[in-house]
Formats: structure tokens, C-alpha cells, sequence
């Protein structure tokens, strides 16, 4: 495996992919051939637990190529990876579990619209056993590690598709987001995570993980890069009861950002990120409108996640493996499945009563506010760390996400620098649901990219040394 890297090393993004491939100085088969000799060159490093062998994937890409009108094709030729529990026809989904694996006969609706789109398929990538964890060791294949070195955790439950990103392998991976299996690993591996309001993208061809909250996100190096992702893949499926449209695009208003109270953020003793964190806060402030918000009912919500009964809904899917196989499973994920058994239906409805409350509690505050900004993690830890004490450190990296499909709420993990110790530094951009665009707008004033099709962009807030401690 190759040696630990000290950040991320994003490759060339979606436009530059596609201006490459219609200028002719690139093309998809030399897209391919690039991947294919990354990928090989890292080896087993737990990023990816299946690719399309390399013949295959030159092959592929020499098919998008004569495609009639191939080049005016929105992703023609552009790589990407899939979290190995979305279906890609004829390719084995395992959820990193071999004795549940299985090969898919249909491709999900997502990763179909991808395709027709002219994407290049590259494989599969690694995650938490059954998606149940935000740490990425709940793997019986090769634990990955943070791009920031130090045996630093890569994240969960998308581990892998956050490191093929961050690693320069695939401008995009399509990744899930039911507790913040989205947003961790792109803060742990300085990339952007994108969770847009659920119903947006089709979850059709997804195991459930917890079917009523789980969302498909995205990984990728800008905002750009999602925001052309998010143009093909989003679209309506009736198949999915969840499935519902785009909410409207940014209206050019300034944005109001809501800031929790100092003394209500919580980095666990980590000194180094909460003066990271509170110097891109001082950086926020200079240039938008800050209204301060409490975020009390939002982090109530989220302990109902692990300590309520929506734990219970993972033995819908995976009840009748854990009844026969129960050996197969991951020790520490065979065990939170278990703690599901002991909810009945009075603790699941007193359990859905507490949530409207406080979901009518926090949409009060929205009337005041547009975009709520928090830490996306408040501490990082190792892979020895995450061993030793599983649980505790799955629970405080998902203090600030667990509550976010509860509440219905979208999120972006948008890298904003380092602490003074060389570990990543993450802000979590929150809104109301359909609310994506706004908040999409200011994930990309925070990275100081220019948005094609927004309106014109507002004072930079560029990540700069000022972010950093």
C-alpha cells in the first residue's frame, strides 16, 4: 500500500474532464487509463472493494466514445465510484458483508441516469458493514485511513468513496447519508460532502440501512462538481415513496447564517479544533448577515437517533441475515443491530410524537434564519482510537449529524483549512429541506468558487490562512 499522504490531492474536476475530452488533448479512454494506473498504484488501501478490470474499463470508456453525440453527453467520459450498497447491474453488492453479498440484476435509477449521462463506471467502494457506522473500521476488508495520515480514520459509513475523491482517483463517488455517513469522511478526508434534502435522488437500488431517513449523497472536489452531478442524477421515481422535486433555485437574497452560541459547540477537549473552527466563524462573520441560533432542539433530535427506536428499523432489512448468520456479522454492528430488538411500537410512537415537536420547534427558527452553520465533526480520532472505544467514538462524530434527516434538513461538509496540527478542518452548512440551492450557494462563496448558474456571487469567503489556526 502506498504511503500516508498528508491532505487531499484532488484530480482534475468534471469540467476540466469534459474540456479535455471535447478540446481532444484528453478522451475517455485516456480518462480511463489514468484511473486504472492510480488505482493499481495505490493497491489495497480499503478505498475501493471492487473496480472494473482494467481491459474492461478501456473497453468501457471506448463505448461512451461512439456513442452518437457522445461529446455533448453532460458527463461524457467522467469517472466515478459507487458505495458498494447501491446495485450496478451484474456487479456484487456485499455492504462490506460477504455471506450477504449478492449480484445485482438491475442498476439503480441513480447510478443509471449517470450512465446514460456518458459517466464512466470505475467500481465499488469501501463502507461500515450494512452502512451502520460513521468510522469506517466495521469492515472485514482493509480498514482505509484518512488522506491527513497519522492513522487517522477515513470516516463511515462512505469511507471508500471519500478517499476516491480525495485521492484524486474519481472526481466524483456516489455515496449514502443516513446519520452523517456522507458528511464524516468528507471532513476527514478534505473533500466536499453533499446530502441534498431526501427525495431528491432516487434511493430505488439502495439497501436500506434505515429506509425512512436513509439519503444517496454525493463526493466530489467543488461545489461545481455537484452541482453538474446533481443536474443529471436528481430527477422524480415513483418507485421511490420518498422521491419528490427540486426546491427553487437561489433567489439572490442575502443569506442570513445562523450561529450556534460559542458555549453551545462541543470538540470534546480538542483545543486545536475549536480554534480552527472559531476562526473560520470570525471569517463567516465579516462578510455575511449572522443571526444566532440555538442548537439545542437540533442536537435533542439526533439522540433519538441511537437512543430511540429508529435503530429498530435497521432489522427490517437486516432482521432475517441477523436471525441466521449472525456470525457473519461485524462484532460491534451485530451488536447495535441487536439493541433494536428491545423497542416496542409504544417507544417507537412516543419516539415519533418527540420528533414532530421538536421538528416544529426548530422549522420556527428557519423563518429567521437561511443556512444553520456547525462544525461537521468536533474531534478526529484513530483507527486505534475507534477499536478501543467504538461506540463513544462513533457518538461524538455524529454529534453534529445525526439529527440531520431526522429533521429533514440537507447538508454540506465543506473543507475550510487545517488546525495547527496539520488535521482537517470542516464546516457543516445545514438548511430546511428544498432549501439546496441557498445552501449550495454559500458552501461555494465559503471555497471561493464562482457558481455558472447562480447569480452573481457575493463577497468571497475564501478559505484562507485566516481559517487556520
Amino acid at each position: 500500500m502506498a504511503q500516508d499522504s498528508h491532505g487531499p490531492s484532488t484530480g482534475p474536476s468534471v469540467a476540466e474532464i469534459l474540456g479535455s475530452h471535447a478540446g481532444g488533448t484528453g478522451s475517455p479512454t485516456k480518462t480511463a487509463t489514468r484511473v486504472a494506473d492510480a488505482i493499481a498504484a495505490r493497491g489495497d488501501d480499503g478505498t475501493w472493494l471492487s473496480t472494473v478490470p482494467r481491459d474492461e474499463l478501456l473497453a468501457a470508456a471506448a463505448d461512451i466514445e461512439n456513442r452518437p453525440g457522445a461529446r455533448t453527453l453532460p458527463l461524457y467520459g467522467v469517472p466515478f465510484g459507487v458505495k458498494d450498497s447501491i446495485d450496478v447491474a451484474g456487479v456484487p453488492t456485499t455492504l462490506s458483508c460477504p455471506d450477504y453479498a449478492y449480484v445485482a440484476t438491475a442498476t439503480a435509477p441513480a447510478v443509471q441516469r449517470l450512465l446514460d449521462a456518458g459517466a464512466l463506471y470505475v467500481g465499488k467502494t469501501n463502507l461500515d458493514q450494512f452502512a451502520t457506522g460513521l468510522n469506517g473500521t466495521r469492515t472485514p476488508y482493509t480498514v482505509p485511513r484518512s488522506v491527513f495520515g497519522g492513522e487517522m480514520i477515513s470516516g463511515g459509513s462512505s469511507s471508500g468513496s471519500a478517499l476516491a475523491v480525495a485521492l484524486g482517483q474519481v472526481p466524483f463517488a456516489v455515496a449514502t447519508d443516513t446519520a452523517g455517513s456522507g458528511r464524516v469522511p468528507a471532513a476527514l478526508n478534505g473533500v466536499v460532502g453533499y446530502k441534498p434534502s431526501r427525495g431528491l435522488i432516487s434511493t430505488v437500488g439502495l439497501v436500506p440501512a434505515c429506509k425512512s431517513l436513509d439519503c444517496i449523497s454525493l463526493m466530489a472536489g467543488s461545489v461545481d462538481d455537484v452541482d453538474r452531478v446533481m443536474d443529471v442524477i436528481t430527477g422524480r421515481d415513483d418507485a421511490d415513496a420518498w422521491s419528490r422535486d427540486r426546491g427553487p433555485r437561489f433567489s439572490g437574497d442575502d443569506v442570513r447564517v445562523g450561529l450556534p452560541p460559542v458555549e453551545e459547540l462541543e470538540f470534546f477537549g480538542d483545543d486545536a479544533m475549536r480554534t480552527a473552527h472559531l476562526g473560520f466563524r470570525d471569517q463567516l462573520a465579516r462578510h455575511a448577515t449572522i443571526v444566532e441560533i440555538s442548537l439545542e432542539p437540533f442536537l435533542a433530535a439526533g439522540t433519538l437517533l441511537y437512543q430511540g427506536p429508529w435503530v429498530a428499523e435497521r432489522l427490517v432489512e437486516f432482521g432475517d441475515f441477523l436471525a441466521a448468520k449472525p456470525e457473519s456479522i461485524h462484532p460491534v454492528v451485530r451488536d447495535i443491530l441487536r439493541s433494536g430488538e428491545k423497542y416496542t411500537a409504544v417507544d417507537a410512537f412516543a419516539a415519533l410524537q418527540r420528533l414532530q415537536e421538536l421538528k416544529a420547534e426548530v422549522g420556527r427558527l428557519w423563518a429567521g434564519v437561511d443556512v444553520l452553520v456547525v462544525p461537521t465533526i468536533g474531534t478526529t480520532f484513530t483507527v486505534a482510537d475507534v477499536l478501543e472505544r467504538p461506540i463513544e467514538c462513533n457518538t461524538v462524530l455524529g454529534h453534529y449529524t445525526h439529527f440531520g434527516n431526522l429533521l429533514d434538513l440537507l447538508g454540506v461538509a465543506v473543507p475550510v483549512g487545517t488546525t495547527a496540527d496539520g488535521r482537517p478542518c470542516s464546516a457543516m452548512l445545514l438548511g430546511p429541506a428544498l432549501s439546496d440551492d441557498t445552501v449550495l450557494h454559500l458552501a461555494a462563496r465559503v471555497l471561493d468558487e464562482p457558481r455558472a448558474n447562480g447569480p452573481a456571487a457575493a463577497p468571497d469567503l475564501a478559505r484562507s490562512k485566516e481559517h487556520q489556526a
